[in-house]
Order: structure tokens, then C-alpha cells, then sequence
């Protein structure tokens, strides 16, 4: 699975036109129904912070992709469960899965709309519960404002720490060059400094003392 990630984020930094599809098409595979528990998207995305917070990827155009493929998977996976009816909870693959989709079916029976905000960043229930959603007859409008929300605040939560672990470390090499230049300078200041001050000693008329 290493391999497999550190394969895909060569590709990503090599091939930074594909950066934006990759990552649509790993966030709608992660919201899919089941598909989401095969696919190592969350270490992806933080792989996909650093490249950001080391100024390799643009951001924004990344935000927008993987909100898009959120918001896809989600409304694909609510999508089939309204079409299909619980009936897809007892078939394959769904059917080898119910633990995850009897706390699903709870989840969304005491909370709600509550439920699809929260359950994307929730990793045993994310790719369930817009299924369940759907399986329950949660309506379309409800349901795809949770969708949307849960998505714009989710994607950049799951950027965020490779974000910010690239940015600290450049700050650190930042600040461990500034602490050199600043010293390099200082050296350099307290040195002329110095050859000034000898200068000036030697350059001092000698005063005679005339006796009385």
C-alpha cells in the first residue's frame, strides 16, 4: 500500500495537470459506498497538503476538484440506495458488511441530517451513510445540503495537516537560514567595527606634555 501511495504522489508532482482529476476521482471514490474502504485517499490527501504547503500544487484548483468528487460520490452513493430500496443492504457486497451498515442505519435513525453532516469525517460509516440516506428516503433537498456542506468543510480538514507539516518545516529551514545571515551579518558588522576602531586609535595625534 506504501508503494501504491508513493506511486501515485510521484505521478501527482510529476504530472501537476493531473493533480486535480486524481484527486476528483480519489475523493469520489472515497464517498462511494463501500469502494471508499479500499481506497487509501486520507493518506493521499495528506500527501497532497504537503505538495501544496511546499508551493508544488496550486491550491484552490485542488479544493475545487475534491469537493467536486466529494459532493459526486456522495449524491451517486444516496442515489443507489434510493433506486434499489433497503433491499441493497442485504445484497452483495453490502450483505458481508452488517456491523458497519446496522451503525449506519442507527446513526442515521437517531441524528438525521446531523448524521450526513458528520458522518463523512466519521472513516467506519463515511462511504454508508448516503446509501443508508437514500435506503431511509431522506429528501433530495436535505440531503444534498448536508452533502455539500459536509464536503466543502471536509476536504480542506483532510489537507490541512500535510498543509501545515510542509509549511513548519520550511519555516524551520527559513528561519535556520535567516538565524545564519543574521549572524554572518552581525560578524561581518562587529569585524568593521572593530578595524574602524584601530584605525581611528592609529590615526590619533600623540599629544606632548610640555613640562613646566
Amino acid at each position: 500500500m506504501d508503494q501504491y501511495i508513493t506511486a501515485i504522489g510521484q505521478f501527482i508532482e510529476a504530472n501537476q495537470a493531473w493533480a486535480g482529476p486524481i484527486t476528483f476521482l480519489l475523493t469520489l471514490g472515497e464517498s462511494m459506498v463501500l469502494l471508499g474502504l479500499f481506497i487509501p485517499a486520507t493518506a493521499l490527501m495528506l500527501l497532497t497538503g504537503g505538495l501544496i504547503g511546499s508551493g508544488t500544487l496550486p491550491p484552490w484548483g485542488i479544493l475545487v476538484w475534491g469537493i467536486a468528487g466529494a459532493i459526486v460520490g456522495d449524491a451517486l452513493s444516496y442515489g443507489l440506495g434510493r433506486w434499489l430500496g433497503p433491499g441493497v443492504l442485504r445484497r452483495w457486497p453490502l450483505k458481508q458488511q452488517r456491523t458497519g451498515v446496522a451503525r449506519a442505519r442507527l446513526f442515521f435513525y437517531r441524528y438525521g441530517f446531523a448524521s450526513v453532516l458528520i458522518g463523512r469525517f466519521l472513516g467506519p460509516i463515511r462511504s454508508t451513510i448516503p446509501t443508508v440516506a437514500g435506503v431511509m428516503g431522506m429528501a433530495h433537498g436535505k440531503f444534498q445540503l448536508a452533502n455539500v456542506l459536509s464536503a466543502v468543510l471536509w476536504m480542506p480538514l483532510m489537507l490541512a495537516p500535510g498543509y501545515i507539516t510542509a509549511r513548519s518545516l520550511g519555516a524551520a529551514e527559513n528561519a535556520q537560514q535567516i538565524a545564519m545571515m543574521i549572524g554572518a551579518g552581525l560578524s561581518v558588522l562587529l569585524g568593521c567595527g572593530l578595524l574602524l576602531a584601530m584605525l581611528r586609535k592609529r590615526r590619533q595625534p600623540v599629544r606632548v606634555r610640555r613640562g613646566n
